[in-house]
């Protein structure tokens, strides 16, 4: 395990993609997520924390409509708690394509896991990628991750690719 002062998203990329090569199906999200948590839980509580605060930065990063429909597309339909679980998925997917879906969501066809799938075989989700932090958490303390507010300034809604306002709780 490597000490830091507190995870940042280049830190957090580098545990999905450790996790990814620590198992055999890369493409098995809940077996990423599962993977992550574990590695996770072997960190200090307070990059636990930090590391459900890039999480939640990642996940509005991805909040946005042509990666909603691109989802819809390929699952044939997505809800709301449908496209938090196909961002999920495509977390655990690792940085590279994660970063290039949300700049080009119709690049979605093109990963090999679609083009593989027989129409409506599969949907591309994984709930279990939301709950990483506060898994590892609760298996390195016993307790629940505690409330954190989405820190002002470090990400913004953006469901229309057009508002830029930032969310912040507390």
């Amino acid at each position: 395990m490597t000490s830091f002062d507190a995870m940042d998203m280049q830190q957090f990329w580098k545990l999905i993609e450790d996790a990814r090569r620590q198992i055999p199906d890369r493409a098995d999200g809940e077996q990423v997520a599962a993977r992550a948590t574990a590695l996770l839980s072997a960190y200090p509580r307070e990059e636990i924390v930090a590391a459900g605060q890039v999480l939640r930065e990642l996940m509005a990063k991805s909040y946005r409509t042509p990666l909603w429909a691109a989802a819809y597309v390929v699952n044939g339909g997505c809800s709301d708690d449908g496209f938090d679980y196909f961002r999920g998925w495509l977390i655990v997917q690792g940085r590279e394509v994660f970063e290039h879906l949300v700049a080009d969501p119709d690049a979605l066809a093109d990963l090999p896991v679609i083009r593989a799938q027989a129409p409506g075989a599969a949907y591309l989700e994984c709930e279990d990628t939301l709950y990483i932090a506060s898994r590892a958490y609760r298996a390195a303390t016993g307790e629940e991750l505690p409330p954190h507010p989405f820190r002002s300034g470090t990400g913004s809604w953006t469901p229309h690719g057009t508002s830029t306002s930032t969310i912040e709780q507390g």
